[in-house]
């Protein structure tokens, strides 16, 4: 069951759209870009429901561009970014759930000459006065994010079991980078597995899911 919640703004990223299909499943035509879309709109659902104000970085299948989701999240005035994937591999055997954020290194090289003005509005300020508070936040942030990350991760292992939890890691993703609120990236499961691609086209299956995320956005304080 979902609770209400204090006034708390998430964005929500479906992972891919348009012309950027993702990861293709086991079964032809269903690619990752449909599997995050649908996972979303439910989360959403359920944010919503619990007196979240939710925003999507695309609602249909468009393609949205990595530095304009993060332009979103900014004028959205996020407290949480959340983009939802699922993953692949070469010989479609692996299995499983990992949550990404940022490595220190990443935000170091985040830099304002790469983000600069894509930081959220802040009335009243000078530009030189608003990179600075957005390189502040953007460092801050982190440590926001292994929190939300590491509840992403406990949520799901309800979901998958113990045994798949991949665990927590970190990569200089670019949907991730420029954010001044805490940013994670989920990787819900493997779209190409025989049994957990199977396992993704239930409806029970992803609602689960969406539970799980949703869960562990409102696990998250602050």
């Amino acid at each position: 069951m979902l609770w209400a919640v204090m006034a708390l703004t998430v964005v929500i990223d479906p992972g891919h759209g348009g012309s950027n299909v993702g990861a293709g499943g086991v079964v032809e035509g269903l690619y990752e870009k449909r599997l995050t879309l649908a996972l979303a709109r439910s989360v959403a659902r359920r944010l919503a429901a619990a007196g979240v104000d939710v925003v999507l970085t695309r609602r249909d299948d468009t393609f949205v561009s990595l530095r304009e989701r993060v332009r979103r999240a900014a004028a959205a005035r996020a407290d949480l970014f959340v983009s939802l994937h699922a993953n692949a591999s070469p010989g479609r055997s692996q299995r499983g759930f990992e949550t990404y954020i940022l490595t220190p290194e990443a935000v170091e090289v985040d830099a304002r000459a790469i983000r600069g003005g894509d930081g959220p509005p802040r009335a009243g300020l000078d530009p030189t006065t608003c990179r600075l508070l957005d390189d502040v936040e953007r460092g801050t942030a982190l440590g926001g994010a292994l929190r939300l990350a590491r509840a992403v991760q406990a949520r799901l292992a309800d979901v998958w079991g113990k045994d798949l939890d991949r665990g927590v890691k970190q990569a200089p993703m670019d949907v991730l980078m420029g954010h001044t609120s805490p940013a994670v990236l989920v990787e819900v499961g493997f779209i190409d597995h025989p049994v957990e691609g199977t396992e993704l086209l239930r409806h029970e299956v992803r609602e689960k899911i969406a539970d799980a995320i949703a869960m562990a956005i409102l696990d998250y304080r602050p």
